[in-house]
């Protein structure tokens, strides 16, 4: 694995860890702060040819 996919799974990894604590905490904002950045990770991945399963990494 090279540095930009392991880069990129790990910052997907923590922007889910963030969103699962935004969610825990009621914090509406920060929820949608982090959707976006998720979908945008995601994007990324896919644009890459990253895999990314439905549950994260």
């Amino acid at each position: 694995m090279d540095a930009f996919t392991a880069g990129l799974l790990q910052r997907i990894k923590t922007t889910e860890s963030d969103l699962s604590r935004a969610r825990d905490e009621g914090d509406e904002f920060l929820v949608e702060v982090e959707l976006g950045e998720l979908d945008d990770l995601r994007r990324l991945a896919a644009e890459h040819g990253v895999e990314v399963d439905a549950t994260g990494v």
